[in-house]
């Protein structure tokens, strides 16, 4: 029997099409997503945008006439399971904050101010008002820190990610002075170690404290101690440093900035020194936030461990010399600065 052409034939009267939505991705409310957040995407806008939302690539004027050495400066980072704590909650407005300071404060560490931000919101079936709360706390934190959100992605995927949950992270571009970077190298010994507190935990340590608390207690279980609920106190939103700092950094007082995230004060702080260098942090020096102590105490976990995971209250630290820390405390005080230990020789 010779060969002959391939012949499909469809009976679309006796099955159901397949379709886009039916697979799991809804076209339709991700294009209504769109609409809806491009007010919030419109009022980020900052003079070097040169792009509308709906294009395939965000345009940013990169010429900057009032800098001699601009250097690009760019970090990516998500929230972690703070994710979770806000999906039990069903409280999204906040962890889009929490992403943008996050990125702005990782930037600023190395002496730039933000220019733009990305994102990226994946989820199994598109929650629309989820996704919106998301997004606009993204767009909010990027207007508190004069950054574009430039553009983002939003990916609904059945097949990788449960109904309800979901998942973000964010890329931020920024720019420094090439003469101003901080990394590390203006560090000496006798420096002073000034820390600047932290709203609760930001947005690192949230597997273990998840672990600590919630066998015992609920997200919205009110705590005499921390002044309102497990999920408030758990979801409050990572400070942005930028508006503290930045004066600080523009005299030319700071040798070196930390932002304390996973690793704690320690771990972060070390990827500044030099060599022959090491930290000496006084612990008892500053109050550390209560919701510390309640995870401590329900999860029976030791100091040490404590203070590797966690920022204890401590979400920046300023790293000055000596000679420098009266004009710093002065200038940063509407934020509460204190000193937590020195530069000592390693």
């Amino acid at each position: 029997m010779g060969a002959g052409p391939l012949t499909i034939t469809n009976s679309l009267s006796n099955c159901r099409a397949m379709d886009y939505k039916a697979a799991g991705v809804d076209i339709e409310a991700g294009e209504a997503l769109v609409d809806d957040i491009k007010p919030y995407v419109k009022a980020t806008r900052t003079p070097g945008v040169l792009s509308e939302i709906g294009l395939f690539g965000g345009l940013f004027d990169a010429r900057f006439p009032d800098m001699e050495h601009p250097v690009l400066v760019a970090s990516t980072d998500g929230v972690g399971t703070k994710l979770n704590v806000a999906i039990m909650a069903g409280k999204h407005d906040s962890v889009g904050q929490c992403l943008v300071n996050h990125c702005v404060n990782d930037i600023l560490a190395c002496g730039a101010r933000p220019l733009f931000f990305l994102d990226y919101f994946a989820t199994g079936r598109l929650e629309r008002g989820v996704a919106r709360d998301v997004i606009k706390g993204i767009a909010t934190a990027c207007q508190q820190n004069g950054a574009a959100l430039l553009g983002g992605e939003t990916a609904e995927m059945p097949s990788l990610y449960k109904d309800g949950d979901y998942d973000m992270a964010g890329t931020i571009v920024g720019v420094v002075e090439k003469s101003r970077i901080l990394n590390g190298t203006r560090v000496s010994v006798g420096d002073v170690l000034i820390g600047l507190p932290s709203t609760g935990l930001h947005t690192n340590g949230y597997s273990l404290a998840r672990a600590a608390l919630f066998p015992t207690y609920t997200t919205d279980q009110y705590v005499d101690a921390l002044g309102c609920t497990v999920g408030e106190s758990l979801l409050a939103v990572h400070s942005s440093y930028l508006g503290v700092v930045w004066p600080a950094l523009e005299a030319g007082l700071i040798s070196a900035l930390s932002h304390i995230t996973g690793g704690g004060i320690i771990g972060n702080t070390s990827r500044v020194l030099q060599p022959g260098q090491a930290l000496d942090v006084s612990w008892g020096s500053w109050s550390v936030p209560e919701i510390f102590r309640l995870i401590q105490h329900a999860g029976t976990i030791t100091d040490d461990e404590m203070r590797h995971v966690f920022n204890l209250g401590v979400g920046m630290i300023m790293i000055v010399s000596p000679d420098k820390v009266d004009q710093v405390m002065q200038l940063t005080h509407q934020a509460a600065p204190f000193i937590i230990g020195h530069v000592t020789p390693a």
